[in-house]
C-alpha cells in the first residue's frame, strides 16, 4: 500500500468529519422525533429508550452511507470534470469565434 498525498488524507479527514456531523444531526432528528412525545405525554420509560437505540441506529446508518460512497483511492485527486474529447464547434459564418 502506498503513501497518500496530503490532498488525499485531507479529503479523507474531511469526508469523515461530515459523516460524524450529519449523523450526529440525523441521530437528533430521530431521537427527537421517537422520545420527545414520550417526554411530553409522560409515556412509558421503553418509548425514551427506543428513541435512543433509533437515534444510535440512524447515526450509525448515516456514518456507514457517507463513508460507503466515498470513492476508493484511485491516484489521483478527484478534480473538476473534463472531457476527454471537448466537442467540435461548427463554424458559423459571421460570427467571431471563440478562440478569437
Amino acid at each position: 500500500m502506498g503513501t497518500r498525498s496530503t490532498a488525499e488524507r485531507d479529503a479523507v479527514t474531511v469526508e469523515i468529519g461530515f459523516a460524524v456531523v450529519t449523523g450526529a444531526l440525523a441521530a437528533g432528528l430521530v431521537f427527537a422525533v421517537v422520545a420527545g412525545p414520550a417526554w411530553y405525554f409522560g409515556l412509558p420509560e421503553i418509548f425514551r429508550r427506543a428513541g435512543a437505540v433509533a437515534a444510535a441506529a440512524a447515526f450509525l446508518a448515516r456514518v456507514v452511507q457517507v463513508l460507503w460512497r466515498f470513492p476508493r483511492r484511485t491516484g489521483t485527486v478527484a478534480g473538476p470534470y473534463t472531457p476527454a474529447d471537448p466537442p467540435a464547434q461548427p463554424s458559423q459564418p459571421g460570427r467571431t469565434s471563440p478562440d478569437s
